[in-house]
C-alpha cells in the first residue's frame, strides 16, 4: 500500500510539473470575455481557452437558449488551489473543448460577488460535507445547483479520483439523457436550502443567558492544542473570533481558576503563532492559514481581512497583559499592510498571492517562492562574522529559525515538491535560548536577529513578487480601519489612528454614493493606480455595512470626530432598509435587487470573516447604547433570541455573536471626557483608557463644538462641566455617574472597577 501510494505521489508530481511548464509556455492570441472586467481574478483566466463568461444575463441567456447546464467556477486571485486547477484544467485546450461544448462556463470572483459564492458554497457543504476554493458547481440554466465540488483533478490517475474530464463528460451526458431529474432535484435542494437558511422565530424563545458563555468556552476547550496553541488539527487557522471571545470571557470572569485557563488559551496561542511560519519573520505580516499543526508551513497567500483581526486581536491581547511581544506583533501586521496593502490614495489592497517566479529567468510559479530560503542562501548573505564569537550572523539565524541545509519542510506538507532544500523560517529558540548557545546577551542577540531579518528583505526584493490583488473591497476596509484606530489606543499612536482616518475618507470618497446613501462593494486600480469602477458597479452587501460601521466606531473612539457617528448611524439605517428581515429578525446578506439569485441567505457561523450578523449585533448594541437608541437594541434583542437555539446549542459557531450577546447582557461604562481633544491632560485621559482592555465601554468625548451632533442626541452632555476648569472625566454606569475626576490615577481606578 504505502509502495503504491508513493508511486502514485511520485506520478501526481510528474504530471503537475510537465503540465505547468507546458501550460506557461503556450503562447495564445484568443482572448475571452473576462478580458473587459476589472476583477484581478477574472482577469487572469481572460487567455484561458475556456470560452469563459462573467456572472450576468448573458451567460444565463445563452444557457436557456441552448438547453445547457451552467459550469459555475468561483475562486479569488490569490488563491493557490484556484491556480492549480486553472494550470492543470482550464489551460488545457483538451479540457477545455470539452466545457465549451457541453456547458455555458461562468467566473466569479468571490471577493467581489460574496452573495453568489455563499449561495453555492451552501449548497456545496451541504451535499459533499466540505468546502473551499475554487468551487466547482454545475446549475440548470435557471441556476439552480444539482452537483458540486471544488478542486477536482485533471485526470483519473489521482488517488482513484475521477479526473475533471470524466466528470464533465458524465455529467453532461446525464443532463442529455435526462434534463428533468436535473431540474427536479435541483429545485428540492433549493428547497431545502430555503429552509434551512431561514428559521422562523420562536416567539417563547427569550434572550439566551450567561450560561452560553459557559457553554461556549467548554466547546472551545475541546478543541483547543493545550501544545501548539489554536483549535482543531491541521489545516491549522488563526480563528480570531475565538480569541475575542475568550478575552472578553476573561475580562467577565470572577474564578480566578477560570481565569488563568483562558488566560493560558490566549497567550499560548497568540506566542505559538507568532513564532511559526505562519508569521512572515521577515516581510511582517500573517499568511493565510498553517497545512500542518505546529503553524510550520503555511499556504502564502496574505489576505488583509487575516492581517485586520490579527491586529485587533494582539493589541487587544496586550492591553489585557501588557505583553510588548504582542504589541510588536500587532505593529509588524500595520507595517506590512502599510507598506505592502495599501494604494497612494489611502484605500488597503486585498491580498498577495502565494505563488510567484523562483527567479526572474524561470517560467513556472511555485508557491512560497517568494518567502522561502535555501540553507546557502542564509550563509552567502549573512556571512558577516560576529567579532565578539568569531561565528558568521548566518549561524545565530538558522540556530534561532531553524534553517537547515536540507530544508526544514516535511515532504507530506509539500505535495508539488515546490518547497524542497527549502526553509520556513519558525523561531525554535527564545532570544535568551539563543543568547546562551552562543554566549552573547540577550539585547545583542536581538540586534543581530534584526539586523538579519532586515538583510533578508533587501534580497527578498530583488525576487519577483507574487501578484498583488489591488481590488479594495469596502467590508475589508472596514476591518482595517478598526485595526488601525484600535492600535491607535492601545499604544498611544497617533499615526495609527491618522491612517484609519485616511482610509474612511477613501471609503465615503470612492465607495459611498453621499446622495443614495449607499455602499458600493469594491473598486478597482488601473495601471497607474488610479482608482476606476465597474460600468455598472457592485452595489455593497451586508458585511460592507457592518465592518465599516464598526470600523467607524472604533476610529470614533480614537479621534471623537462625531462626525463619524453621524455617519455610523446612516449606514446602520440603510442596513435596516436594504437587509433587515422584517418578519424573522437578523439581516440577509443581499437586497432584493438582483434577481439572478435564487436564495437570500443570512449568514450564521463566523469563519475566516466573522459573520455580518455577528458583528451587526455588536454594533446595535454598541449605537443603541450610545445614541440612546432604544430601536437599535431591540433589533439586536430580536436577533439573539431569532439565533437562540444556536447560541444554546452550538455557540462555538458564532464567537463574534457571543461577543454581542456579553454586551447586551452587560451594562455598559460610560467615560465622557469634558475637554478640548487637543489638550494635553485631556489626551492624557484618552491614552489612559486607551491602554486598559476595555470590551463593554462608551467613551464620548464632550467638546462644546457645535458640530459635536451628540450634544444634540445626549441631554445629560449639556449637564457636565469640568472641574477646576481642567478636563475632567465622568465614568457612568446604569445612569448613575461618578464624582467628577481630573486626576490620572482616580481615573484608572474607576474605569477598572
Amino acid at each position: 500500500m504505502f509502495l503504491a501510494n508513493f508511486t502514485n505521489r511520485v506520478l501526481r508530481r510528474l504530471v503537475i510539473t510537465t503540465r505547468m511548464a507546458l501550460s506557461t509556455n503556450q503562447q495564445r492570441n484568443a482572448v475571452n470575455r473576462l478580458s473587459k472586467e476589472r476583477s484581478p481574478y477574472l482577469l487572469q483566466h481572460a487567455s484561458n481557452p475556456v470560452d469563459w463568461y462573467p456572472w450576468g444575463e448573458e451567460a444565463f441567456r445563452k444557457a436557456v437558449d441552448e438547453n445547457k447546464l451552467i459550469f459555475l467556477s468561483v475562486g479569488y486571485s490569490t488563491c493557490h488551489w484556484c491556480h492549480v486547477m486553472e494550470r492543470e484544467s482550464f489551460e488545457n485546450e483538451g479540457v477545455a473543448k470539452i466545457m465549451n461544448e457541453n456547458f455555458v462556463c461562468v467566473k466569479v470572483d468571490r471577493e467581489e460577488r460574496p452573495d453568489v459564492d455563499k449561495i453555492y458554497m451552501a449548497f456545496v457543504q451541504a451535499t459533499s460535507g466540505r468546502g473551499g476554493w475554487p468551487m466547482s458547481v454545475w446549475l440548470t440554466p435557471d441556476l439552480k445547483p444539482v452537483i458540486g465540488g471544488t478542486y477536482f483533478p485533471p485526470d483519473d490517475v489521482y488517488y482513484g479520483r475521477p479526473g475533471f474530464s470524466t466528470v464533465l463528460k458524465n455529467i453532461s451526458q446525464k443532463w442529455r439523457e435526462d434534463p428533468a431529474k436535473f431540474q427536479k432535484q435541483g429545485s428540492e435542494i433549493l428547497e431545502a436550502l430555503k429552509k434551512l437558511n431561514n428559521p422562523a422565530v420562536d416567539s417563547e424563545q427569550s434572550v439566551p443567558s450567561e450560561n452560553c458563555i459557559a457553554l461556549c468556552f467548554q466547546q472551545l476547550s475541546k478543541t483547543y492544542d493545550p501544545e501548539f496553541g489554536g483549535f482543531g488539527n491541521a489545516p491549522k487557522f488563526p480563528q480570531p473570533v475565538n480569541l475575542r471571545f475568550l478575552m472578553r470571557m476573561l475580562h467577565g470572569s470572577s474564578d480566578e481558576v477560570e481565569k488563568i485557563e483562558i488566560s493560558s488559551m490566549v497567550s499560548h496561542t497568540l506566542k505559538m503563532m507568532a513564532k511559526g511560519g505562519m508569521h512572515d519573520h521577515v516581510g511582517q505580516g500573517f499568511h493565510r492559514y498553517s497545512t500542518d499543526g505546529e503553524w510550520h508551513v503555511p499556504h502564502f497567500e496574505k489576505m488583509l481581512y487575516d492581517q485586520a483581526q490579527l491586529a485587533v486581536v494582539y493589541a487587544e491581547a496586550y492591553q489585557l497583559t501588557k505583553n510588548t511581544h504582542f504589541k510588536e506583533t500587532a505593529q509588524d501586521i500595520l507595517h506590512y499592510v502599510n507598506r505592502d496593502l495599501s494604494s497612494k490614495t489611502g484605500g488597503f489592497y486585498s491580498a498577495e498571492d502565494a505563488d510567484s517566479l523562483p527567479t526572474a529567468e524561470d517560467t513556472v510559479k511555485k508557491e512560497g517562492a517568494f518567502c522561502v530560503w535555501s540553507y546557502d542562501e542564509i550563509q552567502r548573505h549573512l556571512a558577516e562574522k560576529i567579532p565578539s564569537v568569531d561565528v558568521p550572523l548566518a549561524d545565530v539565524f538558522s540556530h534561532h529559525y531553524d534553517v537547515q541545509e536540507t530544508g526544514n519542510v516535511d515532504p507530506m506538507q509539500d505535495p508539488h515538491d515546490e518547497l524542497r532544500l527549502k526553509n520556513v523560517l519558525m523561531e525554535v529558540s527564545t532570544v535568551e535560548e539563543t543568547a546562551e548557545y552562543f554566549n552573547l546577551g540577550v539585547d545583542q542577540v536581538k540586534e543581530l536577529l534584526q539586523t538579519s531579518r532586515e538583510i533578508l528583505l533587501k534580497e527578498r526584493l530583488k525576487r519577483p513578487r507574487p501578484h498583488l490583488d489591488d481590488k479594495i473591497v469596502t467590508a475589508w476596509n472596514g476591518l482595517m480601519i478598526s485595526a488601525f484606530a484600535k492600535c491607535g489606543q492601545a499604544f498611544s499612536r497617533e499615526e495609527y489612528t491618522n491612517r484609519a482616518e485616511l482610509a474612511a475618507e477613501f471609503v465615503h470618497r470612492h465607495l459611498y454614493d453621499d446622495e443614495t446613501k449607499r455602499l458600493l462593494r469594491s473598486c478597482y486600480c488601473d495601471q497607474d493606480g488610479n482608482i476606476v469602477h465597474l460600468a455598472e458597479p457592485i452595489e455593497g452587501f451586508v458585511d460592507d455595512y457592518t465592518f465599516l460601521i464598526h470600523g467607524l466606531l472604533d476610529l470614533y473612539e480614537s479621534n471623537f470626530d462625531s462626525r463619524l457617528l453621524k455617519w455610523a448611524e446612516e449606514l446602520q439605517e440603510m442596513q435596516d432598509d436594504i437587509f433587515w428581515d422584517t418578519s424573522n429578525g437578523a439581516y440577509f446578506s443581499t437586497g432584493l435587487a438582483d434577481k439572478s439569485l435564487v436564495l437570500r441567505m443570512k449568514d450564521d457561523q463566523d469563519g475566516a470573516e466573522p459573520c455580518a450578523n455577528s458583528v451587526a449585533t455588536g454594533n446595535l448594541v454598541r449605537l443603541g447604547n450610545l445614541l440612546d437608541r432604544k430601536d437599535l437594541l431591540a433589533k439586536a434583542e430580536k436577533m439573539l433570541k431569532l439565533y437562540g437555539d444556536r447560541l444554546e446549542k452550538i455557540p462555538m459557531a458564532v464567537p463574534e455573536m457571543m461577543c454581542g450577546l456579553i454586551s447586551f447582557l452587560g451594562s455598559p461604562k460610560q467615560i465622557i471626557i469634558v475637554g478640548k481633544r487637543e489638550d494635553e491632560e485631556t489626551q492624557a485621559m484618552v491614552n489612559l483608557i486607551g491602554s486598559h482592555f476595555l470590551p463593554n465601554k462608551i467613551v464620548i468625548l464632550a467638546n462644546g463644538a457645535e458640530e459635536n451632533f451628540l450634544y444634540e442626541r445626549l441631554d445629560i452632555l449639556q449637564h457636565l462641566s469640568q472641574k477646576e476648569g481642567k478636563p475632567t472625566a465622568y465614568v457612568c454606569e446604569n445612569f448613575t455617574c461618578s464624582l467628577p475626576v481630573n486626576d490620572l490615577q482616580e481615573l484608572e481606578k474607576l474605569v477598572l472597577n
